[in-house]
């Protein structure tokens, strides 16, 4: 008789999280017709569960959401959240049926806790990255220097070798996390918790990331690279024809898409500075443009859309009327479509890990903006280890505490934008080059298709 296996998955609340934690596992349902998966939702403002999730149910792929947590605290900080979660999880867990048996807990970077309740039920625990194989090495590699080695940690204003990077990182290209003394237990935790796991997933894969990946195959643990694990791109909505109506019309390879993620947004000097430069440079674009949250609530509530009667005023005078022709300003975007449009020729990112992804699938290069989180590391391997971007900066970055950021001058967006326009022929041919090997990775014969066989055969041997 064959075996079956369930395996239970618990994703942070991220909308970027929750969406490509779903994805894989309706891969490894796909992939193997003997492993069943429950998805333990937490839904936390101010992220929401999307809507396309309502319909993934099927009798081998399982989504419960837990109950909403209170506190005292508002926001509720993660560590809270999660540890309040945590008899919602042993409930859901215990009251799932005996059969097929459970072989191991999946659990998202941030939601490594869930380790305690795990063992409760005697079964291991995977860790699913989701963002790159560099960042996982430079975090284990920071973490083995600041914790087990007990180094004073200081990183020179220069640089910063690690073994996942080929070349020496410049300290501004750290992740926040890790050069902040007020984070950094935070980020002692986040790494300590990943190397408890008995293996790790990632959301990369071999051929994009092969310094990286080299640098990690002899680690104590077991690494996965699954990758790329794309979020589903939506169904052709209605509210979307304008944008795709607007798109058809324009030539092939010349609109620059410019998105900056979830979270996304800027103030109004520097949407003037954005304006300004995408006049100046004569590009066509279509530009995302996100209301900000009120001042002193940045990380806590999320962007939203500005009415279109809005636009004029927070714009340049005569922006719109001069743009009439060549641009489009639109509120929230379908990113995967718009990558997608044979139309578009760059992409101006936050350098986010499923952005990332998404372009390299699409063969669009970027514009590096990064803005938070890892994404100032993920610019630098894009531009100078993988070199298949450009950067408009590699160290702009929000400041976590106040949502405060520099103003970049219209003068380096506008380089920026017509480096990624105007691309050399031998980086838009490495472009190319891995786009294809993106599509091929999880067929079979891939290195992603391989890996995820592995993580399998260890999964059956759990039960």
């Amino acid at each position: 008789m064959n075996k079956v296996a369930r395996l239970v998955f618990i994703p942070s609340p991220g909308t970027g999280h929750l969406l490509s934690t779903i994805e894989f596992a309706k891969l490894l349902v796909e992939r193997h017709h003997h492993i069943w998966i429950t998805v333990l939702v937490i839904k936390q403002p101010p992220h929401t569960t999307p809507a396309n999730t309502d319909s993934l149910h099927s009798h081998r792929l399982q989504l419960i959401n837990l109950p909403q947590v209170s506190s005292n605290s508002q926001p509720i900080p993660m560590r809270e959240i999660l540890q309040l979660q945590k008899p919602h999880v042993k409930e859901a867990v215990a009251n799932l049926p005996p059969t097929p048996p459970l072989a191991a807990f999946v659990l998202d970077m941030f939601c490594t806790t869930m380790i305690d309740v795990a063992d409760e039920f005697h079964v291991p625990s995977l860790v699913f990255f989701t963002s790159g194989l560099a960042f996982l090495g430079l975090t284990l590699h920071l973490h083995t220097l600041k914790e087990e080695e007990n180094a004073e940690f200081t990183v020179s204003d220069a640089e910063f070798v690690t073994p996942s990077f080929a070349k020496p990182l410049p300290k501004p290209n750290l992740p926040y996390m890790a050069l902040s003394k007020e984070w950094e237990p935070v980020f002692l935790a986040f790494a300590r918790g990943l190397k408890k796991a008995r293996g790790i997933i990632v959301n990369s894969f071999e051929e994009l990331e092969s310094h990286a990946a080299h640098s990690l195959l002899n680690g104590p643990q077991p690494i996965y690279p699954v990758g790329p694990i794309l979020n589903p791109k939506p169904n052709g909505h209605a509210d979307n024809a304008h944008i795709f109506d607007w798109l058809d019309q324009q030539p092939p390879s010349s609109v620059v898409f410019l998105c900056f993620g979830s979270m996304g947004s800027f103030d109004e000097d520097q949407v003037r500075e954005i304006a300004r430069a995408l006049e100046n440079s004569g590009a066509r674009f279509l530009w995302s443009l996100r209301k900000p949250p009120p001042k002193g609530s940045a990380f806590t509530i999320l962007p939203s859309d500005y009415a279109p009667s809005d636009f004029p005023s927070i714009l340049p005078a005569g922006f719109l009327d001069r743009t009439a022709g060549i641009g489009k300003v639109i509120g929230w975007a379908p990113q995967a479509q718009v990558l997608a449009h044979p139309a578009i020729v760059g992409f101006v990112s936050h350098c986010g890990w499923n952005s990332t992804l998404e372009s390299v699938y699409y063969g669009v290069p970027i514009a590096t903006w990064p803005l938070y989180a890892e994404q100032q590391t993920n610019a630098f391997l894009l531009v100078h280890e993988v070199e298949i971007a450009c950067e408009i900066s590699l160290d702009y970055r929000v400041e976590f505490k106040d949502g405060s950021a520099p103003l970049l001058s219209a003068q380096n967006i506008e380089k920026g934008i017509r480096n990624v326009v105007e691309m050399d022929d031998e980086r838009r041919k490495r472009v190319m080059e891995i786009s294809e090997k993106s599509r091929k990775t999880l067929l079979e014969g891939g290195s992603s298709h391989s890996s995820l066989g592995r993580l399998i055969d260890y999964i059956m041997d759990q039960v």
